[in-house]
């Protein structure tokens, strides 16, 4: 019979630190929520001031857009077909 213990390595671990590195680190992460929350509210109220202040509003200008880009590919058609000699 053996009676001799094997040595097992334990870790000795500093529960006060690693109690007070949570803390920290909860603590960082709600300041870094918080200033990421303002500087996203200051990012969307210039965008609405930003919208706000414009002549035409946006959906009227994409209105414009898409009426001419019709037009610029009905005229490219147009000239294709002109150009190409097949008849209209």
């Amino acid at each position: 019979m053996n009676h001799h213990r094997q040595f097992q390595p334990t870790i000795d671990i500093n529960t006060r630190l690693l109690t007070t590195g949570a803390v920290l680190t909860t603590a960082g992460a709600i300041v870094a929520w918080a200033g990421m929350a303002i500087a996203a509210s200051a990012v969307f109220s210039a965008g609405r001031r930003l919208i706000r202040n414009l002549d035409v509003p946006p959906s009227q200008q994409a209105a414009m857009k898409w009426q001419q880009a019709k037009e610029a590919s009905r005229a490219g058609m147009q000239a294709w077909q002109s150009s190409s000699g097949a008849p209209n």
